[in-house]
């Protein structure tokens, strides 16, 4: 019998992002989900405190990092991939409709060096691919909605699902960033959700709703989720939810690091190239209001 992974997770309350560490207990073969590159927006300064922390902890149970699992090209932190490749030799892995994602912002940002083809990942994958994890499986699931390339993680009986959900009482991610979908994002949640009740969710956020909960929590079940999630329980219908997401967007922000997130994570985690002085920049396109 294969015996289950274990899961630990890492919060970075900064940016509210979980990041997790996978690891098969039987050949201590490891995959990190979603890692975080610490990033001040007001000096300009980023660090790896966070990746460490993730590659303290592989060395602590003697796990060889082999995948970084990319749910999808985050809008609210800066990847720490490259930083994990370099460090342990893990292959960065994306949804192949990446390719679409830096279509859409590669002329926002003049961003000439982006390939458009995702060439920039080690791996594109799409629904239904399998990744070897020592004896276990990780399972492709595609579950575009909050952006086109967004993919879920499932390993045994525990889904990574990104952005498609939050917790129940919190809801469900956004779908008005370009490209997004709201009845997309409905049906790879319905999908999701269609999976036996006692498979383990593991979200990349969670924020504390007001006048709930007091603590932060990432991991719930399908169950939960179908009997109790504010957006999205049993008998919301497609067209019900689609109102009230789009309801809900017209009043959202910006996320604070959407700018330097997205420049940053379409280029697999990289920093843009530096110009002659050497230095990297953050490009912000700016238009007047009319």
């Amino acid at each position: 019998m294969v015996a289950a992974a274990l899961v630990e997770a890492f919060f970075d309350e900064p940016t509210n992002t979980v990041s997790y560490l996978v690891v098969d207990p039987q050949t201590h073969r490891a995959a990190v989900v979603d890692p975080v590159l610490d990033y001040d927006q007001r000096t300009g300064k980023a660090s790896t405190k966070s990746t460490d922390r993730i590659i303290g902890r592989a060395v602590a149970l003697e796990a060889a990092i082999d995948w970084v699992l990319e749910t999808h090209v985050h809008a609210d932190h800066l990847s720490g991939a490259p930083y994990i490749k370099v460090k342990t030799g893990a292959k960065v892995v994306i949804g192949e409709r990446i390719r679409e994602v830096q279509k859409i912002f590669r002329p926002v940002f003049n961003a000439l060096d982006v390939s458009g083809e995702g060439s920039e990942f080690d791996r594109l994958v799409k629904d239904g691919d399998r990744l070897p994890l020592g004896d276990l499986t990780i399972e492709v699931i595609a579950t575009p909605g909050h952006t086109p390339a967004c993919v879920s993680y499932r390993i045994g009986n525990m889904v990574f699902v990104g952005d498609t959900l939050f917790m129940p009482d919190y809801g469900t991610a956004r779908a008005d960033f370009p490209g997004g979908d709201a009845r997309a994002l409905y049906r790879s949640i319905r999908r999701l959700l269609a999976l036996p009740k006692e498979t383990r969710l593991f979200m990349c956020h969670d924020y504390l709703p007001k006048g709930g909960r007091d603590h932060y929590a990432w991991e719930t079940t399908v169950g939960d989720e179908l009997a109790h999630n504010i957006h999205v329980h049993e008998g919301v219908s497609e067209d019900q939810f689609v109102a009230m997401r789009q309801a809900r967007d017209a009043t959202l922000s910006a996320p604070v690091l959407l700018m330097p997130s997205i420049q940053v994570n379409m280029r697999a985690g990289k920093l843009p190239p530096a110009d002659a002085n050497g230095v990297h920049y953050i490009k912000i396109p700016v238009s007047l209001a009319s």
